[in-house]
C-alpha cells in the first residue's frame, strides 16, 4: 500500500498523525508501530485521511449546506431533525471517484497481506478532535464489524462520514465547545479478530471507578466486543495488581467475578453481525484464564506507560488461532482528570427506605428525583430535568438525556458499559445491570439512587436526605502515631486509596465471608453432614469448581487481595475469622457445625476454634487463602492477626496449626499479631509478645471483660464504657510492657473517632496507631496531631509512607435532600 494524501496504512501513522487520521487511527498506527517490540498485536489495516473526508465536504457546495441545517439547529430547529437532515445531505454526495478507487487499492493489499481475497474488516470512525485527554468522543460515530467486499466497505466509509453529524455527536461538539466544521473525519479499516467465536472487551489502566492507579481492570465477554462496550451483556472483570505483574513467578490476578454474559455478538449471513443468546455453559464459564488476563494487563501496562498516561483500550481473541489482540487504545478520559488534591464524598443522612433494585455501582454519589422510565430517545423536552432515567441499556443515542438525568438506572450492563462510562464522564450516578429496573420502577416514583455503598448500587423508594462532602487533600497535618484504617468490604476498599493512612489496622475475614463466599466453610469439607436442600444450594452456589473448597479460598483470596492491593506496600492486617456460633450458624450450611451456646459472645469463638476438630479444617481454608495472597499473588505486606487468645498454650496451638498450612512466623516476613482484647493478654502481654509480632487492642471485648458487662445487653448500656479507669488502666499497662519487648501496639475501634479525649489518652501513653472507619480518618488524624502537639509541645509529625497519597483535610459540606 503506497501513501497517498487520501489513505494511509496503520504502519505510517503515528499518534502526532491525530488532525490527518484522527485519535483511534493514530493510537493504532502508533500500537503498530511502537508497542510491537513489547509483544503488543494489533491487527493490520488502513487509515482514511482528513483531506478525503475534506474532498466529500467541498463537493457541491456540502460544506455550506451542512452550515445551513446547523445554524437552524441553533435558531431552535429540533436536534433530531437537524441531525437527520445533515447526514441525508452527506449520504447523497458520492464518495470522490479518487477516494474509492485508493480505498479499493488498500482493501485488495490488505486481503493480499491476510491471504485471503475480501477479507471480513471492521470499520470505524476516528474524529480528529478525538479521544484526547481533555474530551473523548468514543462512541460518538458509527462503527460497522463483518464488513465484506469493496461495495458493503464503501458504503461503511460513507455512513461513518455521515455518523460525524449523529444526534448524540452534534450534542456533544455543543457541549464541549468544538466547531462542528472545523473537526474532521478519518475512517480506519481493520481486519477482523474472529472473537465471535471466542471473546472480547475493555481494559482499563486504573480502576474506572475511583482512579486507583495500582490496576489493571479487565472485561470480558463472548462474542465481538460491542455487547460490553454497548452495555447489552453483563461481562466477567479480572483485575490485576501491577506490582506483581512485574514478577514472572507471581499470580498478579487479584480478583475474578464472573458476569452473566447472557447476550453475545456474531457474525450474520452476508456481513455485519447479530446478537444472540449465550449458552448456560457459556454463562458459567470464565471468558479469560489467568494467563490471558496476565497478557492483555502486561500490554496495558506497555501501553500505559508508553502514551504516559491512563489508558482505555479495547481487545479481542481470535477463536480461530487462539491469539490475543488490542484493536483499539484511547487516554482514560474521566478518572485522570480528577483533582489527586480533593476527595469528593457523598452519604445518605437520612434512613434509607425499601430497596427497589440493585446493581452495580458507578459514580461514587447519590442522585435522587421522579422515576422517568423510557424504552428508546425521545425529544428532550419530553424527559425532566433532575428526572432519573431508568431503560433496559443505553447507546450513544441517549447522551442528550442522560446529561439532564439526575441518576441513570439500567438492566443491562456492566463498568465499562457505555451507560457506564457516559455517566461518569457527565457525573451523574448510575447502577447498571439491574436486571429488571425497568419491571420494578414505576414512572413517576420518587427515588433515590445511591452509589456510595461499595460496588453495589441501590435504587431507594422516596427522596432519602443526603449530603455532600468535599475533602482537601493538601491539609492534614502529618503524625508520628500511625493513623490506618478499617476497613471490611473488599469491593469498596479502592474508594480511600487517596487517604494518606499508614495502612490498614484491621480487616476482618468475616464481612467478606458473609457476603462474597456465603457458605460455612465446614460444609464445603464435609457436605455429606448437609440436608438435602442446604447441599442443593451449596451445588449452586460452587458450580464451576470441581473442588468445593477451592471455592472459599478463591473467593476469600480475592477479597483480601483487594484490601491489601488498596494499600500496597504499607501493612494491612488481617484478622482470621472472629463469627461467634450464632453466626457461624446462620452461614449457609452453618447448622450441623455450630453448637447452640448461652453466651455466644465469651464462648467457642476466635482462637479457640482454629486448633480444635470441629473447626481446623475450616481454619485451614483460611490459612490456604492468606497464603496465596501473600506467596502467589506476592501481596506480603498482609499481616495475619490472631483474635480472642485466651491462652499461651492456646497461642502456641495456633501458631502449629498455621504453620502445619504453610503461614509460619517469619517466613517471606510474615508477621503475626494477637488481639489484645481479654485481661489475660495484658498481664501476660511480654509472654504473648515473645509468640507474636504485634497486639491491636480490641476495646469492645476489652471492655465487656474487664467490667463484665455484655456489650451488646441494652440494659448495661450506660455502665459499657471504654474510657473506664479499669479499662484504660489496662490500656496503660499494656502499652510500655509491649514496647518494652520491640512489639507495637495499636487500636482498632470506634472510640477514638468520637472522642478527641479518647485519641488525646492514646497518644498520651505512647501507642504506636490506632485504626478508624475511613470516613473518620480526617478527623482523626486531628486528633492524634493535637495530643502529640500537647504531649510533644510541638508537631512531631513524619511523613506517611503511603505511596501518592497526599495528606487531606475536611471541607465544606452540603446538606442535600
Amino acid at each position: 500500500m503506497g501513501l497517498t494524501r487520501r489513505v494511509i496504512p496503520f504502519t505510517d501513522l503515528a499518534r502526532g498523525d491525530l488532525g490527518r487520521v484522527g485519535g483511534k487511527n493514530a493510537s493504532l498506527g502508533e500500537l503498530t508501530v511502537q508497542l510491537a517490540s513489547a509483544g503488543v498485536t494489533v491487527p493490520p489495516g488502513f487509515a482514511t485521511t482528513a483531506d478525503a473526508y475534506g474532498e466529500l465536504l467541498d463537493g457541491h457546495g456540502l460544506r455550506a449546506r451542512i452550515q445551513e441545517q446547523l445554524d437552524r439547529y441553533r435558531d431552535g430547529v429540533a436536534l433530531e431533525d437537524a441531525g437527520a437532515a445533515i447526514r441525508s445531505l452527506i449520504m447523497a454526495e458520492p464518495l470522490p471517484q479518487a477516494l474509492r478507487g485508493e480505498i479499493t487499492a488498500a482493501y485488495e493489499a490488505l486481503g493480499r497481506e491476510l491471504g485471503r481475497p475480501a477479507p471480513d474488516v471492521a470499520v470505524r470512525s476516528s474524529a480528529t478532535a478525538e479521544d484526547l485527554p481533555e474530551a473523548s468522543f468514543a462512541g460518538q460515530q458509527e462503527t460497522f464489524l463483518n464488513v465484506r467486499g469493496t461495495e458493503q466497505l464503501l458504503r461503511s466509509v460513507h455512513r461513518c462520514f455521515a455518523s460525524l453529524y449523529t444526534d448524540r455527536a452534534i450534542d456533544y461538539r455543543e457541549r464541549m465547545g468544538f466547531d462542528h466544521l472545523g473537526v474532521a473525519l478519518s475512517v480506519g479499516v481493520q481486519a477482523m479478530v474472529r472473537s465471535d467465536l471466542a471473546g472480547a472487551g475493555v481494559i482499563f489502566t486504573l480502576d474506572p471507578e475511583t482512579g486507583f492507579p495500582e490496576v489493571v481492570v479487565i472485561s470480558a465477554a463472548w462474542g465481538l466486543g460491542e455487547t460490553v462496550v454497548s452495555g447489552q451483556t453483563d461481562p466477567d472483570e479480572y483485575t490485576v495488581f501491577k506490582p506483581s505483574l512485574k514478577d514472572p513467578a507471581l499470580d498478579p490476578v487479584i480478583d475474578v467475578r464472573l458476569g452473566a454474559k447472557r447476550r453475545k455478538a456474531v457474525y450474520a449471513q452476508g456481513g455485519l453481525t447479530d446478537t444472540v443468546d449465550t449458552t448456560a455453559e457459556e454463562r458459567g464459564r470464565r471468558v479469560l484464564t489467568d494467563a490471558e488476563a496476565r497478557q492483555l494487563a502486561a500490554w496495558a501496562v506497555a501501553v500505559e506507560e508508553h502514551y504516559g498516561c491512563p489508558m482505555d483500550l479495547e481487545w479481542a481473541k481470535d477463536g480461530i488461532t487462539g491469539e490475543l489482540a488490542i484493536v483499539q487504545a484511547r487516554p482514560e478520559t474521566v478518572q485522570s482528570r480528577r483533582r489527586s488534591a480533593t476527595l469528593r464524598r457523598c452519604r445518605l443522612t437520612g434512613m434509607p427506605g425499601e430497596v427497589l433494585a440493585e446493581g452495580i455501582a458507578v459514580g461514587e454519589a447519590i442522585g435522587a428525583g421522579p422515576v422517568c422510565r423510557l424504552d428508546t430517545p425521545v425529544d428532550l423536552d419530553r424527559f425532566p430535568a433532575g428526572a432519573v432515567l431508568v431503560t433496559s441499556v443505553t447507546d450513544p443515542d441517549w447522551e442528550p438525556i442522560m446529561k439532564r438525568a439526575a441518576a441513570i438506572v439500567t438492566d443491562h450492563g456492566g463498568r465499562t458499559s457505555h451507560a457506564a462510562i457516559v455517566s461518569r464522564e457527565l457525573g451523574v450516578p448510575a447502577v447498571v445491570g439491574t436486571g429488571d429496573a425497568t419491571l420494578t420502577l414505576p414512572d413517576g416514583r420518587p427515588v433515590t439512587v445511591s452509589c456510595t455503598e461499595g460496588s453495589r448500587g441501590r435504587v431507594y423508594a422516596g427522596l432519602v436526605p443526603y449530603e455532600e462532602t468535599e475533602t482537601d487533600l493538601a491539609a492534614l497535618p502529618a503524625t508520628r502515631t500511625r493513623v490506618m484504617l478499617n476497613l471490611a468490604d473488599p469491593s469498596a476498599a479502592f474508594r480511600w486509596w487517596r487517604l494518606p493512612a499508614d495502612g490498614v489496622g484491621l480487616a476482618g475475614l468475616e464481612f467478606i465471608v458473609a457476603h462474597q463466599v456465603k457458605v460455612h466453610p465446614m460444609a464445603l469439607v464435609h457436605p455429606e453432614r448437609l440436608d438435602a436442600a442446604d447441599r442443593c444450594a451449596v451445588d449452586q452456589l460452587t458450580e464451576g469448581h470441581l473442588d468445593r473448597t477451592a471455592y472459599f479460598t478463591d473467593r476469600l483470596a480475592y477479597g483480601i487481595a483487594r484490601i491489601a492491593a488498596s494499600r500496597w506496600p504499607d501493612p494491612v492486617i488481617v484478622r482470621t475469622s472472629d463469627f461467634k456460633t450464632n453466626e457461624y450458624a446462620k452461614l449457609l450450611g452453618g447448622r450441623p457445625f455450630e453448637p447452640v451456646e448461652a453466651n455466644p459472645m465469651i464462648g467457642w469463638r476466635g482462637a479457640s476454634r482454629y486448633y480444635s476438630d470441629g473447626y481446623r479444617e475450616g481454619f485451614a481454608l483460611e490459612c490456604r487463602a492468606l497464603r496465596r495472597v501473600r506467596d502467589e499473588m506476592g501481596l506480603t505486606n498482609v499481616i495475619v492477626m490472631i483474635p480472642f487468645c485466651r491462652t499461651l498454650l492456646e497461642a502456641d496451638k495456633v501458631l502449629e496449626a498455621m504453620a502445619a498450612e504453610g503461614l509460619r512466623r517469619g517466613d517471606n516476613g510474615l508477621k503475626v499479631y494477637v488481639m489484645a482484647e481479654i485481661p489475660a493478654n495484658v498481664l501476660l502481654a511480654q509472654d504473648f509478645g515473645a509468640r507474636f509480632d504485634g497486639f491491636s487492642i480490641g476495646s469492645n471485648d476489652l471492655t465487656q471483660l474487664t467490667l463484665g458487662v455484655d456489650r451488646d445487653s441494652e440494659a448495661l448500656a450506660d455502665v459499657f464504657d471504654e474510657n473506664d479507669p479499669a479499662v484504660t488502666g489496662l490500656i496503660r499497662i499494656l502499652v510500655p510492657r509491649a514496647q518494652a519487648v520491640g512489639r507495637p501496639v495499636g487500636l482498632c475501634g470506634q472510640r477514638p473517632s468520637d472522642d478527641p479525649a479518647f485519641a488525646a489518652f492514646l497518644v498520651g501513653i505512647g501507642i504506636d496507631s490506632v485504626s478508624v472507619a475511613p470516613d473518620s480518618f480526617p478527623a482523626v488524624k486531628r486528633y492524634v496531631a493535637a495530643g502529640e502537639e500537647r504531649r510533644y509541645g510541638h508537631r512531631q509529625g513524619r511523613t506517611a509512607p503511603a505511596v501518592n497519597r497526599p495528606a487531606h483535610a475536611d471541607g465544606p459540606t452540603t446538606a442535600r435532600q
